[in-house]
């Protein structure tokens, strides 16, 4: 497996066995990088900015990509043995955008979230570009890939958790949601929402308000609003 970008690195860095081999962009100027890469002692190749954009399938690399492992995929039932209490889990319904999923990574990760459950079809999975916009975060969250996630969320309600999806219609804000249980936040897409065989797996719907023209936020905006929401009913000042 390809990933790349400085950030990856920083995080992959800590775990050193699980790098494969390292390529560098010839004639890059960053020496301090260059001697974090050197002291790896991993394998090290050098390939000029096309080849690097070739294997990285992505210009927007900074310079340096690396073979790794495949990140260990989890079981629904790991998610939620692992979860502390109480836990809290991200299910994405329907999300495409490899950016989005990295994001919502990255957030779940600053709001010490136990996981994230996706979709195995229709859906994003962990993508290279998605591991780069997730800034090391796809190597910090559990990641759970499901068949049904309506399946997967009954599951997760038999284990005591909440189910709370977003919508506008009979939802109720979400400055007037329950956190203080074991919850499994659903996002869905922007333009089609949460699937309804999903949404009756919904406990209550929250809908953030919107004074503007604009309908909706993008959906890693709006999952890290809820979470910092969640985050802020949990640990009060």
């Amino acid at each position: 497996m390809i990933v790349y970008g400085k950030n990856v690195f920083t995080q992959l860095e800590q775990d050193p066995d699980s790098i494969e081999r390292i390529y560098l962009q010839k004639g890059m100027r960053d020496r301090k990088l260059i001697d974090r890469v050197q002291k790896l002692n991993c394998e090290i190749r050098y390939m000029d900015r096309n080849q690097l954009d070739q294997l990285a399938k992505d210009r927007h690399h900074n310079g340096i990509a690396l073979e790794v492992r495949p990140i260990p995929e989890w079981s629904l039932e790991q998610l939620l043995q692992k979860a502390r209490h109480p836990g809290l889990l991200v299910a994405l319904d329907g999300i495409q955008d490899p950016h989005n999923l990295g994001a919502v990574l990255r957030t779940c990760d600053c709001v010490g979230a136990d996981g994230v459950i996706l979709c195995r079809h229709n859906s994003v999975s962990l993508t290279p570009t998605a591991i780069k916009a997730s800034t090391g975060a796809a190597y910090t969250i559990p990641v759970c890939t499901v068949t049904n996630l309506k399946n997967a969320l009954n599951q997760c309600k038999e284990n005591g958790y909440w189910v709370i999806g977003t919508d506008m219609e009979g939802a109720r804000d979400y400055r007037e949601g329950i956190y203080d249980v074991p919850l499994v936040l659903v996002i869905g897409s922007e333009g089609k929402g949460i699937s309804p065989l999903v949404k009756k797996q919904c406990d209550y719907m929250i809908k953030l308000p919107m004074e503007g023209k604009i309908t909706s936020l993008n959906a890693s905006v709006a999952c890290a609003v809820l979470l910092y929401q969640i985050y802020q009913a949990r640990n009060p000042l």
